[in-house]
């Protein structure tokens, strides 16, 4: 059996950020990570996608951003290849290709099985991230006649069949995927529901200069009248485009992308869809006005523009046929789950997710990193995980009892 002080599960930014933090301390550690150093972004990902976020936002802990394009947006092959300096850089002790099969609380530490073997740690970390289990709200098997992939699966436009493609989910992906494929000629229609609009930039500066500049890229979850909602939010509808133009149901639009509402039903010849596209656009517009307010008060000066509405159509789809050709492949940009099955179970809510209060959990020793508002509203984001693993580290340190302690 192999032994460390702490074990961190996944070598993502967080685990990684983490790594890096208990390393200054001085605390014995290891990073199991079931594939590569930022697997996910390796194998989960299209082949064009890059960042959300800027340059100047993604930094980690001791590697502050020193390039000369601080309001690009890096390439995912890029952004791994950082990663991989970074582990490099201050010594991770990153063991690839190592899944962790169970980690279960056992007299004072815990006792974790592994593909490579037994482990034996005094703490945990569960760094495996918020994307964690692909979702599809309706089962594929179902399906009769189209491709049907979850958006973690597509690469490209050219590795789908020929013919029009419905993408189902306008957040992050779903409108950087439509995008892409529109633009390579395909028939695209895309199914609307809750989703977040903003402009990639607002009074020529990044729109998360501002996000960041009012706070609320830091809030906590007692900043807040409702947390629980902000929680559920979808992810924005941006993306990282070298020159910095919007992507959105406008533009999308533009592009003869054709809007419809929500998938609310799967049969092997059609697609049912709600009449809700006209709510969802007027929620986002109406919530995306209230946040340009604020920003050009925040800034002191009202702008005399707001960005292109969405156009709604003259009629909206209800059902969609499977049988006549038109549409030969379907993709589920409808988000993630986690799965905890493996892990220590008192540690779990009743949801099945992982119960915690910013990343510190009930079972003593057992902590969380890199999740979604795991201690403020950007914790899921490159670098507020860097941040959250500095206060992680040191609730490590605490239940450890060893500070100062130099690793044997």
């Amino acid at each position: 059996m192999r032994r460390a002080d702490v074990v961190i599960i996944g070598a993502g930014q967080a685990g990684l950020a983490l790594s890096h933090c208990l390393g200054q301390a001085g605390i014995d550690h290891a990073v199991l990570e079931r594939g590569r150093i930022g697997e996910r972004w390796r194998s989960q990902s299209w082949r064009s996608l890059r960042l959300l976020t800027p340059n100047w936002l993604n930094a980690l802990p001791g590697s502050p951003y020193e390039g000369d394009d601080p309001d690009g947006f890096m390439s995912k092959g890029a952004f791994v290849e950082s990663l991989e300096r970074y582990a490099w850089q201050w010594h991770a002790p990153v063991e690839t290709n190592v899944e962790v099969i169970s980690a279960k609380r056992t007299g004072d530490g815990f006792a974790l099985r592994t593909s490579a073997g037994e482990w034996s740690a005094r703490a945990v970390v569960v760094a495996t991230g918020h994307c964690d289990r692909p979702v599809i709200p309706f089962s594929a098997e179902t399906l009769r006649g189209p491709l049907s992939i979850h958006a973690s699966q597509y690469r490209s436009p050219g590795e789908l069949p020929s013919g029009g493609v419905l993408v189902v989910g306008a957040s992050s992906s779903g409108v950087q995927i439509a995008d892409e494929l529109a633009r390579a000629g395909r028939r695209v229609m895309l199914s609307v529901g809750k989703h977040t609009r903003l402009p990639r930039t607002w009074r020529d500066q990044d729109i998360f200069f501002w996000l960041c500049a009012m706070g609320l890229m830091a809030q906590r979850q007692e900043d807040l009248a409702d947390p629980e909602s902000a929680r559920r939010q979808p992810s924005l509808q941006l993306a990282g485009r070298p020159d910095r133009a919007d992507v959105d149901l406008a533009t999308l639009q533009a592009l003869g992308v054709e809007l419809t509402g929500r998938v609310h039903g799967v049969g092997d010849r059609e697609i049912a869809l709600a009449g809700d596209l006209g709510q969802h656009i007027a929620a986002a517009e109406a919530k995306l006005a209230r946040l340009l307010d604020q920003i050009d008060r925040f800034a002191g000066t009202p702008t005399p523009y707001r960005p292109e509405p969405v156009a709604m159509p003259a009629a909206g789809v209800e059902r969609l046929s499977l049988t006549d050709g038109s549409i030969r492949t379907i993709i589920w940009a409808t988000g993630y789950a986690r799965s905890f099955g493996w892990l220590e179970p008192l540690a779990l809510g009743a949801d099945g997710e992982l119960a915690h209060q910013g990343g510190v959990t009930s079972v003593p020793g057992l902590y969380a990193l890199g999740f979604r508002f795991l201690r403020k509203r950007d914790s899921n984001f490159i670098g507020g995980a860097g941040t959250d693993a500095e206060a992680i580290a040191a609730e490590i340190s605490r239940h450890l009892d060893c500070k100062g302690r130099r690793a044997a």
